[in-house]
């Protein structure tokens, strides 16, 4: 039997979806944009409270304002100076052809030829598989220059965003939290640690991956190589992969040196890459990942690659945090199933 309030709650929740339907169409474009306004501001949400600390008043929309320039200045400015220099040297290394090819994947080739000498059937096509993961690169980080005019908008609507993250981010997680059908402190509970997972993946195994591969570039420029930004970006992905770290960038420069002679510089990166690249392995990595829960790094590692298929560029980001999301939530569900035994013995009995 049809009854009114049945017919009621099905017109109402039909409706509602069909309307969420059209927002989430509106809302699609921005989709990137916004998830990277969120992210920044999980990361740099102390930053703001410490701004907001020194404002006269407390003066939320000021401390906001001085936070999102500072966010500018130190995340979005850099970030795009790397990129572009990233994109032009994929760009570079993919027009060459293999006899044109110099510095670094040149160096390979030599190398491969000399090990041809005691190994003639050896074809590794290494200028090939360089041209072809250069040209990967190139497409993922050519989707950002794809449209100026677009990428300028989407870069303002991130702005712009996290401006208001800043000032009006509690008002609206309390909105999300009065909508959520679950209890307030289990909403409290997620929310703060996703903030903590996505703090310690952020500034934990990425951040090392990044300083690593900073050091690599500065290393491998100081030794004299070129494209050192695309090598100490391939170095950054190579410190996300356990037991490889950036020796897939170290080791065949320090083979490319001794074969061609230079002995001196080969000794010198060897010395560098073990001191200074590997101690903030050994020493800060464990420093900054033990600040929160963070994943495997084999699990970030395919939590990156995976990003970036599914969300372009900014899935070296969006992609961790989207794990760290799904392990906090089973977190949270073991956790609760645990606590609560007639819920657990509830769900056995279904699948007797």
């Amino acid at each position: 039997m049809v009854t009114t309030k049945l017919v009621q709650y099905v017109f109402f929740f039909t409706f509602t979806g069909a309307v969420a339907f059209l927002v989430w169409k509106m809302f699609e474009p921005f989709v990137s944009a916004l998830a990277l306004s969120a992210i920044i501001v999980t990361i740099c949400y102390p930053m703001y409270t410490k701004v907001l600390w020194f404002m006269p008043r407390k003066n939320e929309t000021l401390a906001a304002l001085l936070t999102t320039l500072l966010v500018i200045g130190i995340i979005f400015v850099p970030l795009f100076f790397l990129t572009s220099s990233l994109l032009n040297e994929a760009l570079s290394i993919y027009s060459q052809s293999n006899a044109k090819a110099g510095g670094f994947e040149k160096g390979i080739i030599d190398l491969e030829n000399q090990l041809q000498l005691y190994v003639p059937n050896l074809e590794l096509n290494t200028a090939e598989y360089v041209k072809q993961s250069a040209g990967w690169l190139a497409t993922q980080l050519g989707a950002i220059f794809a449209s100026t005019a677009t990428t300028i908008f989407l870069f303002f609507i991130s702005i712009i965003g996290s401006f208001y993250l800043f000032k009006d981010g509690r008002s609206f997680t309390k909105q999300v939290l009065r909508i959520s059908p679950l209890p307030d402190n289990q909403d409290e509970l997620i929310i703060s640690r996703l903030a903590i997972a996505v703090r310690s993946v952020a500034t934990g195994t990425l951040m090392v991956a990044l300083i690593q591969g900073t050091l690599t570039g500065f290393g491998l420029w100081l030794f004299g190589f070129e494209r050192v930004v695309l090598w100490g970006t391939l170095a950054s992905i190579g410190a996300l992969i356990p037991g490889v770290g950036t020796t897939i960038i170290f080791i065949p420069s320090v083979i490319y040196l001794i074969v061609t002679e230079a002995y001196g510089s080969a000794i010198g990166l060897a010395i560098w890459g073990v001191l200074a690249v590997g101690l903030i392995d050994n020493l800060l990595g464990p420093y900054l990942m033990s600040r929160g829960n963070t994943l495997h790094p084999f699990v970030i590692l395919l939590a990156v690659l995976g990003g970036m298929s599914v969300f372009g560029p900014i899935g070296f980001i969006v992609g961790p945090v989207v794990v760290s999301l799904l392990k906090v939530l089973l977190e949270l569900y073991a956790s609760h199933v645990k606590d609560e035994p007639e819920t657990r013995s509830k769900l056995l009995s279904r699948h007797k």
